[in-house]
């Protein structure tokens, strides 16, 4: 079992994701587990240091989570973030109780105590609130470090124990010197050293994939985008001779996406690559599917149905691998209280019962990790700073019933955006762009003639790790040829509009 440094029990928190993020940007290896792991399982892991994230719950209501008891005896220095803190003082029996005034945005601290949690940090400092509890009393053996004007206790602490207990999230951006706790935390109170990195990363997979792998071989699924890319690369550096890479052609790619994969693995990784047209199998069980978890399941299951019947082809193929990320994993709700967003194909869309076992190296990495690791791997930016694409591709980006027409008029809109983003150099400067066709019809006017046709909805949105975004502030200008052309040169189109939403409320895809 791989170890870590720190051990973040996860109770829920839309930004647990982020604790794990921040340590790892400052070179201590984070893990999330969820809230309810066994004690045991969280010895074998050999943590420094335990984090107990936010949550939704309360510590006082019937459905409250709590984690084994026992965390607290394990001896370890352990940080609560709001629901985490909140538990620590119910443990501590101290009151927990809904506070008269809610806190949502921006808050400032004053530091009332020196410790190891602010060393080197100003006084007063903006952080940032999200709660609707309150501890109304210290536990026992705790000390007041931070009041806010709405918060006496906004930071408590046993010192002697190192138990930290934060009312605010010091992950989010919103908090200035958040990450600057979190490293204080590893590193005064766990003493954890800032030595991992993706070249740590990689050497550590390469041995575990050829311990896990022995004789066999593996069938490598890739789409071309970076994800699957980047597991590529680290398997043929790992085990060259026993990968088997397989491109499936579903139909629901983008605008000459075939050609440039086969293009790229043959001349940029140097690798041999089999293609697979599926796209009639795969359309046909999609056609008059509106419901989108229920088009994620059919490609997912489409997918591992298409790998299988190759593997058979070959002998000695006893595993697939896939670009899953950990991303993929929080969002399908596989660990901890998260609620689930949407199933990803790679996760909540394969099937129960599969015949090739499943190797997943970069699950435990963020889409930006995985980036770096590419490059680590020698692979071009060209690569490795491929927008993100979906596994379900197009199916997700039409509203509605997936059929050929939907998916030509999506194409060619898509092409165009593409276009003029890379002319006017703002591809590079976004994290992700993309059409969706709405399937909404309104009434136009082109040539003095009445239309009544489709519209089409750009979305591009700023991100780092694909966990949250904003929408793209992009020129007008620039938005206003992209409309122009695509109602001009797309037939079956004429209306366009740009969504101006953020991730979260929003997803990052309609789908």
């Amino acid at each position: 079992m791989k170890k870590a440094d720190i051990l973040v029990l996860d109770f829920g928190s839309q930004y647990t994701q982020l604790i794990a993020r921040r340590l790892r940007e400052q070179g201590v290896y984070a893990e999330i587990l969820p809230f309810n792991v066994s004690l045991a399982d969280i010895k074998a892991k050999e943590p420094k240091g335990i984090i107990l994230s936010g949550g939704p719950a309360s510590v006082y209501a019937r459905d409250a989570y709590f984690c084994d008891k026992g965390v607290f005896d394990l001896g370890l220095p352990i940080l609560g973030i709001c629901y985490g803190m909140q538990l620590m003082a119910h443990h501590f029996s101290a009151s927990v109780a809904p506070a008269g005034h809610k806190e949502y945005g921006k808050a400032t601290i004053e530091i009332q105590k020196d410790s190891a949690l602010f060393k080197n940090l100003p006084k007063k400092q903006t952080v940032w609130m999200s709660h609707s509890d309150k501890v109304e009393n210290l536990p026992q053996g705790f000390e007041v470090l931070a009041t806010s004007e709405n918060s006496p206790f906004c930071v408590f602490a046993n010192e002697e124990k190192k138990f930290f207990a934060l009312q605010f999230h010091p992950e989010v951006q919103h908090s200035e010197f958040g990450k600057n706790i979190l490293k204080n935390f590893a590193k005064y109170a766990c003493n954890c050293e800032s030595v991992w990195n993706m070249g740590s990363f990689a050497k550590t997979q390469t041995e575990k994939i050829r311990e896990e792998v022995g004789s066999d071989k593996v069938l490598c699924a890739v789409s071309g985008g970076v994800d699957s890319s980047v597991v590529a690369a680290l398997l043929s550096s790992a085990i060259k001779k026993q990968v088997i890479v397989v491109f499936v052609d579903n139909g629901l790619l983008r605008a000459n996406e075939r050609e440039q994969v086969e293009f790229m693995f043959k001349n940029t990784l140097k690798t041999d690559l089999i293609s697979i047209d599926a796209s009639e199998i795969f359309l046909s069980r999609l056609a008059g599917v509106i419901d989108p978890e229920q088009k994620r399941k059919i490609i997912g299951n489409t997918f591992i149905e298409v790998f299988e019947q190759e593997a058979k082809k070959h002998s000695d193929v006893k595993y697939l691998a896939q670009g899953t990320l950990y991303t993929d994993i929080i969002e399908s709700s596989v660990i901890g209280a998260s609620k689930t967003i949407k199933s990803h194909h790679n996760v909540g869309g394969l099937p129960e019962k599969m015949n090739l076992k499943l190797i997943e190296p970069l699950k435990e990495i963020f889409k930006d990790e995985v980036r770096v690791l590419g490059l680590e791997l020698g692979l071009s930016k060209e690569v490795v700073y491929r927008h993100p694409f979906p596994g379900p591709g197009l199916a997700i980006r039409i509203m509605g019933e997936v059929n050929r027409p939907s998916l030509e008029l999506l194409r060619q809109a898509d092409v165009i955006l593409l276009e003029e983003l890379k002319s006017t150099g703002w591809y590079d400067k976004t994290w992700q762009a993309f059409c969706v066709l709405l399937n909404v019809k309104s009434v136009g006017v082109m040539g003095d003639n009445r239309t009544y046709d489709n519209t089409i909805c750009i979305r591009v949105v700023d991100a780092s790790d694909g966990m949250t975004a904003t929408f793209s502030h992009l020129p007008y200008e620039i938005l206003e040829n992209i409309s122009r052309r695509i109602i001009n040169e797309v037939k079956g189109i004429n209306r366009v509009v740009y969504d101006i939403s953020s991730k979260p409320p929003a997803t990052i895809e309609w789908e």
